[in-house]
């Protein structure tokens, strides 16, 4: 609850003794049960179907709102096809384009699509109060040299952290790696923000995990059970070769060996330069 809420309650109940519990509930959320980890597998298969229905909607001149759309209700619908007696909330798409994909979740706009135009694809699909991402980089019709550069680095860098998630390593220690990786190819001042984070409930008033991130001050130790993204972005300033944000995302089920990747939509220029 909210601090206010909790002034409310101890003034009207006048409790003896409270205790924070909160650490401990987070910990014991970081561990997903095996039917949650099912529910899981559905949401990324529908955030999956969300990405395919966006890359079949994108060509010159459609404006940024209206892939959403068609993004977003084609995640809807499969929920209710797969889930017929759940209710439906909240399910939503981030899609952006040029500039506008400088931020991680910028909002959506009516700009229109022009050929050469970096894109950034963000699909989330909610299903009983979970949630997963599908996050992609995506070009417009081709991709200039600087960007193909960067967008492949950023690609490798993705590639790199996944092989790192695996039982016994901190959170802190993938990071400090990735960042070296990025370091070596002196891209590194251009990282947004964290490489991943857990996946399970969302709701308005809570969230992920905050003691499951992949950042320098998170000294958790994956263990089998969790599930956790692998999303690095490089930013490039606007007037620079390059200019914009590139961002790929993968949800990862941490297994007794290593990991297993249950996002199916594929990554890279090979299958996403589009329209």
């Amino acid at each position: 609850m909210t601090l206010m809420q909790k002034a409310k309650l101890d003034s009207f109940l006048s409790p003896a003794k409270t205790v924070d519990i909160t650490g401990h509930t987070m910990v014991q959320r970081m561990h997903k049960s095996d039917a949650e980890i099912a529910l899981i597998r559905k949401c990324t298969a529908i955030a999956d179907i969300g990405g395919y229905a966006i890359r079949d909607a994108i060509k010159v001149g459609t404006r940024e709102i209206d892939v959403a759309m068609t993004g977003r209700d084609a995640m809807e619908q499969e929920i209710a096809r797969v889930f017929p007696d759940a209710e439906y909330r909240d399910s939503w798409v981030w899609f952006q384009s040029g500039i506008n994909t400088d931020g991680a979740h910028n909002p959506v706009t009516a700009r229109q699509l022009q050929r050469g135009d970096i894109l950034s694809l963000n699909t989330f699909p909610m299903i009983s109060a979970y949630y997963v991402a599908l996050e992609r980089t995506m070009f417009m019709g081709e991709v200039d040299p600087a960007s193909l550069k960067i967008w492949e680095a950023n690609v490798a860098a993705h590639e790199f952290g996944m092989s790192l998630l695996k039982p016994g390593v901190s959170c802190a220690e993938i990071t400090r790696q990735i960042n070296d990786f990025l370091a070596d190819r002196q891209l590194l001042q251009y990282r947004t923000f964290g490489y991943g984070h857990s996946f399970g409930v969302l709701s308005h008033y809570y969230g992920r995990e905050a003691g499951l991130e992949l950042r320098e001050d998170v000294d958790t130790v994956l263990e089998p059970g969790m599930v956790i993204s692998m999303e690095p972005m490089l930013t490039i300033a606007e007037g620079q070769p390059g200019a914009g944000g590139y961002r790929e995302h993968d949800v990862l089920v941490i297994t007794k060996d290593g990991n297993e990747n249950i996002t199916g939509y594929p990554y890279g220029p090979d299958f996403n330069v589009v329209g």
